[in-house]
């Protein structure tokens, strides 16, 4: 029982992790006006550096996740 749910808690993490990536890339280029240039966070550039953060935290999550013992 603890080795299936160490494993699928590693998949859930991994996923939360590349989640934040995502959403980190689509504020940061948001922010940065490059592209959804629509909404109240284009050419905004607080939101390209909560990008930045978020997709930073999100690397770190998926490194954390892959590399982590069961």
């Amino acid at each position: 029982m603890g080795s299936a749910f160490n494993t699928v808690m590693k998949i859930v993490s991994t996923l939360i992790g590349v989640l934040m990536v995502c959403m980190g890339g689509v504020w940061f280029l948001q922010g940065t006006g490059i592209a959804f240039q629509v909404g109240f966070m284009a050419g905004d550039p607080r939101w390209a550096i909560y990008g930045a953060i978020l997709a930073i935290v999100g690397v770190c999550q998926v490194i954390w996740s892959v590399t982590r013992r069961s």
